[in-house]
């Protein structure tokens, strides 16, 4: 599979604190960029956002707003995930890479984030999914997995796809075994299943039986 590290761009210089606003505002309108990288003796000291630069003055430099940059970053050694974390929080498409030393050595594109989301084993393989629901106390991901081991199914991932303050909703990637057996295991621990399944023959014994019943109250 593809390393995050292979996705690093340079496509486009870091812009220098020393340009003038003009042709800041002429590299925002050939690009799609939310944000991009600024550096200053080749250090990065943040973020310019094309948003802010429309309003500025044109023979201005970017030094001179050095307050509207913004700090966000990556580390090139940083799991996707946690990239993919950095851009949702700054709503950015673009994220600035440090080394260890803060030395600023490119920047990701989310295009290419997501991407390589798409080649994971959670996207790429076959498989069933099921949403599930239970209480905050309550939640635990070894017991999820355990779940699905136990049905003779191979976890392909989890993550946590919505929460509140009482209760939280873990969407789950399952391969082999047998969904049906994983469904009513969830039920049996008290966990609600949000997702509906051709598998589920509780809901289908449900549905069977309100028909029936629909029938004879119309008889």
């Amino acid at each position: 599979m593809t390393e995050i590290n292979d996705y690093i761009n340079n496509d486009y210089k870091a812009i220098e604190s020393s340009e003038t606003i003009e042709i800041v505002q002429d590299f925002f309108s050939d690009v799609p960029y939310s944000h991009f990288p600024v550096i200053e003796e080749g250090i990065y000291i943040g973020s310019i956002a094309s948003d802010d630069i429309e309003t500025f003055d044109l023979d201005k430099k970017i030094k001179d707003y050095r307050y509207t940059l913004e700090g966000f970053f990556a580390r090139k050694d940083m799991i996707w995930l946690d990239v993919l974390e950095v851009f949702a929080k700054n709503h950015s498409n673009v994220v600035p890479i440090l080394d260890d030393a803060n030395s600023y050595v490119g920047y990701y594109e989310l295009e290419d984030i997501v991407k390589f989301f798409h080649e994971t084993p959670f996207l790429k393989e076959q498989g069933g999914i099921i949403v599930i629901k239970t209480s905050l106390l309550d939640f635990s991901m070894s017991q999820i997995a355990q779940i699905v081991e136990s049905n003779n199914g191979k976890l392909l991932g989890l993550f946590v796809s919505d929460s509140d303050a009482v209760s939280v909703q873990v969407t789950v990637k399952i391969a082999l075994g047998g969904l049906n057996e994983i469904i009513q295991t969830f039920r049996r621990y008290n966990y609600e299943i949000i997702s509906e399944h051709n598998e589920d023959n509780y809901l289908n014994n449900l549905k069977e039986r309100s028909e029936y019943l629909d029938k004879y109250l119309n008889i």
